[in-house]
């Protein structure tokens, strides 16, 4: 399928992909703070949004996958 883009094609994927990938870093980010601040604040379990946090994340990071074409 790769040889059916153009460059400008593979370019813009790329670009959509590096994008996707930042945001999954950024979502990861986060929710370290939120466990940090979990942890800080003496709570024995996960915030409840780490889990859709998380969730979230490996969504990004299947999309960012599925677009190495």
């Amino acid at each position: 399928m790769r040889d059916e883009l153009t460059s400008a094609h593979r370019e813009r994927i790329d670009d959509i992909r590096s994008r996707i990938d930042n945001l999954a870093e950024e979502i990861a980010d986060v929710a370290l703070d939120m466990l940090r601040d979990a942890v800080d604040k003496g709570a024995s379990k996960r915030p409840p949004a780490d889990k859709a946090l998380a969730a979230a994340r490996r969504a990004l990071e299947k999309a960012s996958r599925s677009l190495e074409i």
